[in-house]
């Protein structure tokens, strides 16, 4: 994917296309293709807390300035200020961004010099590495300018005391995380040119101190977004080296944990982040699996818990709604069975009065959905079908007939089964319990209480699961054959809607053109036979390049652009705006009814590179172009999507 002088010299253009190099615990790299950081989320080095969710932003930026024949300073940086200034304007010398699988590369020319900058993280800690190289013409003296910050991701910093203090080797601690220097040739220490400003090998770059705190720095998508958007950040040194011919690099590491535990030469780190994604897609049997495998690693995390999925990047920890329907697409996809196995245990130990917990994102342990748990369901029964894992399926049956038990019985936020008919009720003041979730001065703005459509496709999915279970576990599953049985009739005579599609809700009844119904379609043991005419009906009014919109736009309550300030954005999140990952269900149903989906995700594959590059962006606008918003990376479109994408080709 490369990007030339068009888009990376134009900041409408660079600023609004973003890389990201997750590192494997929740933290990450993030930035643009211009170099801007638009987001107060933008930085080299942002570290997971104990949490995915709990981040903190340390390296923000790490700025070349380059001095060519003795001649005067050069800014190959690019800053947006309070004032409205954009200065300095590096990407205007910007010739290249690439992404060489999956990690960014830039190139800079000034006349015949060339240099090139590109990054990794270590996978598995808080480490990124930084190598900024010569690529051709030379000698250029090098400066590398650390701005520095250390703050909770979703807030600000200003001015004020940030610990920083020079240690040895070139190296300097700024606050809670590390950097260091290294003057290479050839990818290895070498001793220092001729009037090169390094220390002697092994010891690093030149550092020199500096403290200028660098007030107003702006970040024009958390002012779009209706936040605070000017932070400041403190330029706390420089590193610097003379590189006199093409292959010299001025390397910087920096890492966050035990900061004495010094990590392997960034030539080293990058080389072996590039081999781990080379695995990854050794086995792709096209370049869109291969691109979708790696965007899928972004996603899968390891936390002191055990495995998890991380919902989005950059804002989001786990949501188990969102890792149970990206289960098949990040780890059954991928081949990552064994960890998805273990995922899958950790999650079943966490069950409480037969719920997941939604998230803890906010601090707090939350089990306000009424869908995670039967997409768990859902998970476990394909884990089990995919893997032949009988042995998961004995283990975890306890534990699966307690979240049957418990929805019976009735549970948290007015979960129950109506014997009546053998639907599934949820719905409490206040509540938003289905993924259409958005919530406005405290009140949901779709609440959707009552028999929701999709709830209940999944509630009589998880029953046939269940009894698939058991029956694969050596145990007997006529009660819950029965239960299905009744809850299948039920839906089939209640849900059919007199417009020819479904209804939404039931008790009270919504008749609103919504996507959720594709689930009664595509689910697995889906309640309902696939009807073309009433799939053709969906897709017309729903169906866009990115995705489906939540909203049929004939609705009065449509609203056709999310975007403005939190307020504004919730209200259209569930009311038109698109949804990617609603891409699966589709091309599920339509495949359920004989219907071609080979083309259904062209639109999706060429979003790799129009937003958050190599990924899929969490929603859409509804109306055209269907303009990208919410997070540039999000693990359930692209799970969805890759999981389409396989189906589609094997047909």
């Amino acid at each position: 994917m490369r990007f030339g002088t068009q888009v990376c010299g134009d900041l409408a253009l660079g600023a609004a296309r973003e890389w990201l190099v997750a590192d494997g615990r929740g933290g990450y790299a993030m930035g643009t293709v211009s170099g801007l950081r638009t987001r107060r989320y933008h930085a080299l080095l942002v570290v997971a807390g104990d949490t995915p969710a709990a981040r903190h932003v340390g390296l923000a930026a790490l700025d070349p300035v380059v001095r060519v024949g003795g001649g005067a300073p050069i800014r190959l940086a690019v800053h947006e200020w309070a004032d409205g200034a954009i200065a300095p304007q590096g990407h205007l010398l910007l010739e290249e961004f690439a992404l060489v699988d999956g990690l960014p590369r830039w190139r800079w020319r000034i006349g015949p010099t060339v240099l090139e900058r590109e990054l990794a993280v270590r996978h598995g800690s808080s480490c990124v590495a930084v190598i900024d190289r010569l690529v051709s013409g030379g000698p250029v003296e090098l400066s590398l300018e650390a701005l520095c910050t250390w703050r909770d991701q979703h807030g600000e910093r200003h001015a004020g005391h940030l610990p920083v203090q020079q240690v040895a080797g070139g190296s300097v601690v700024a606050d809670a995380y590390r950097l260091r220097g290294a003057f290479t040739r050839g990818g290895v220490p070498a001793p220092a040119p001729n009037g090169a400003a390094t220390a002697p090998p092994g010891d690093g770059a030149c550092w020199s101190p500096d403290g200028t705190w660098l007030h107003g720095v702006h970040h024009r998508m958390e002012a779009a977004r209706g936040y605070v958007p000017n932070e400041d950040l403190l330029l706390a040194g420089r590193f610097t080296a003379v590189l006199s011919e093409p292959g010299d690099a001025l390397e910087v590491t920096a890492w966050a944990g035990d900061l004495g535990a010094e990590p392997p030469p960034a030539t080293e780190i990058v080389e072996a982040e590039r081999a781990r994604r080379w695995s990854l897609t050794s086995g792709a049997a096209d370049t869109v699996t291969a691109a979708l495998t790696l965007a899928a690693d972004a996603f899968v995390v390891t936390t002191a818990n055990g495995p998890d999925v991380v919902a989005g990047y950059p804002w989001f920890g786990a949501w188990s709604r969102d890792t149970m329907t990206s289960y098949e697409g990040l780890f059954l996809a991928t081949g990552r069975a064994e960890q998805g196995r273990e995922l899958l245990r950790e999650y079943a130990a966490t069950l409480s009065e037969g719920m997941l917990a939604n998230t803890a994102d906010g601090g707090a342990v939350g089990y306000n959905t009424a869908d995670a748990t039967l997409w768990f369901l859902h998970a476990v029964e394909r884990h089990v079908r995919a893997a032949d894992d009988e042995d998961l399926a004995a283990e975890l049956l306890p534990a699966l007939d307690e979240v049957l038990a418990a929805h019976l019985r009735g549970t948290r936020y007015g979960i129950k089964v109506d014997e009546s008919d053998g639907l599934l009720v949820q719905g409490a003041d206040g509540e938003a319990l289905t993924w259409m979730d958005a919530r406005v001065d405290g009140m949901p703005v779709t609440q959707r209480a009552g028999k929701a459509v999709d709830i209940n496709a999944l509630w009589c999915n998880g029953l046939a699961a269940l009894a698939v279970l058991r029956e694969r576990a050596g145990r007997h599953a006529d009660d819950v054959r029965r239960r299905h049985a009744v809850t299948e009739a039920a839906f089939r005579r209640r849900f059919p809607a007199p417009a020819g599609h479904l209804y939404d809700v039931l008790d009270p009844d919504d008749a609103a053109l919504r996507p959720n119904q594709l689930l009664a379609y595509s689910l697995p043991y889906a309640p309902m036979e696939p009807d073309p005419v009433v799939l053709r009906r969906i897709a017309d009014a729903l169906l866009t390049p990115l995705g489906l919109r939540s909203l049929d736009p004939a609705d009065p309550a449509y609203r056709p652009y999310h975007d403005g300030d939190l307020r504004s954005r919730d209200q259209a999140y569930h009311q038109g705006t698109v949804w990617p990952w609603l891409i699966g269900p589709l091309g599920d149903a339509l495949r359920r009814a004989g219907l071609s989906t080979r083309d259904l995700g062209t639109g999706l594959v060429a979003h790799l590179g129009d937003h958050g590059l190599g990924s899929v962006s969490e929603t859409a606008d509804g109306a055209a172009p269907h303009r990208a918003t919410a997070c540039p990376f999000q693990a359930w479109s692209v799970a969805e999507t890759l999981r389409n994408h396989l189906t589609s080709t094997d047909q």
